[in-house]
């Protein structure tokens, strides 16, 4: 059944990939695209099912179903944008991060035990104090183009993160001017031309220019997993990153990369793959393997639809 959807543009990159699945998406838009009402916006090729709809129209249109994305979402916006009847529709809330108040104490905003609750890491269904809310966990996918190879020819590191001097210690931005100290660490996001950065990429162009890297390096001390990590992976880089969060789980240490809370292991790392090609590619050949294992796009489509039957058949419960 192709169901339509009304969803919010949070994380542009999630976004992309859960239009893969065929389903009708409908994202509202605001004046000046504010931040939840961007649309299709970013450098990402959307496929035709991801449609605009000028926010005072939402109200006609025909849903089955609401995915509500942050807490502003479902606390603001949909008693703003959305009928009666819609806000009544079956409901679903996708959570895209760590708790932040407390990492194990803090309640999540949805406290209803007929919407399910979505986490992307079986770490932040954990944490999260989630209440009588019904929960699961749909680990993220990746669809990384295979005509990309990864050629390691660049005798150089790349950081992926946007934002990254504004979030700060958080996304590990002293982590990230550490390391560039020591070894050639370039950098790629939202904001990086500031620190002399690539910039904004469009989002095959990213990938392109990542397979060049001898490794990619996550500064980021608590966050979710990011999907910039697993489609590092996907193209065969090797990943050094913090053990905190999901990335022990999603990265075998020693195998696909290092994983360490020791500085100066992780600093030895880099020099090692830099100093070694061949070992920079058994590593980031057993990473591409395990990301399309783990992170393939098609269980992470299953799961979805998977998740829209459980809601839509009967409730989340």
């Amino acid at each position: 059944m192709r169901l339509k959807i009304l969803t919010w543009h949070v994380h542009g990159s999630y976004l992309y990939y859960l239009a893969h699945a065929p389903h009708d998406f409908y994202l509202p838009v605001r004046p000046g695209r504010p931040e939840g009402y961007g649309g299709r916006s970013g450098h990402f090729p959307w496929p035709p099912n991801v449609h605009e709809v000028p926010v005072e129209l939402v109200r006609d249109l025909p849903l089955d179903l609401i995915l509500y994305q942050s807490p502003r979402n479902y606390l603001i916006d949909r008693y703003e944008i959305l009928s009666a009847t819609q806000q009544r529709l079956p409901a679903i809330y996708l959570e895209h991060n760590t708790p932040r108040l407390h990492p194990t104490d803090t309640r999540h905003p949805v406290d209803d035990p007929d919407v399910l609750l979505v986490h992307c890491t079986h770490f932040n269904a954990i944490m999260w104090d989630c209440g009588r809310t019904p929960t699961i966990v749909i680990p993220h996918g990746v669809a990384v183009p295979a005509d990309l190879p990864w050629s390691g020819a660049l005798h150089r590191g790349i950081t992926v993160v946007n934002g990254l001097a504004r979030r700060g210690r958080l996304a590990g931005f002293d982590l990230f001017q550490r390391a560039r100290e020591r070894v050639p660490l370039d950098l790629a996001g939202m904001g990086s031309e500031a620190l002399g950065g690539l910039g904004d990429l469009p989002h095959r162009r990213l990938h392109e220019i990542e397979t060049a890297y001898r490794f990619f390096f996550n500064p980021i001390r608590y966050t979710s997993l990011p999907l910039s990590v697993i489609e590092a992976m996907a193209l065969g880089l090797p990943v050094i990153a913090l053990a905190t969060t999901e990335l022990p789980a999603a990265i075998p240490n020693r195998v696909a990369g290092v994983v360490s809370n020791d500085w100066d292991e992780l600093l030895d790392a880099m020099q090692q793959l830099l100093a070694d090609h061949d070992l920079a590619q058994r590593m980031g050949q057993r990473a591409r393997e395990i990301a399309r294992e783990r992170f393939g796009i098609e269980r992470f489509i299953c799961d979805w639809n998977q998740a829209f039957a459980r809601i839509l058949d009967g409730g989340a419960a």
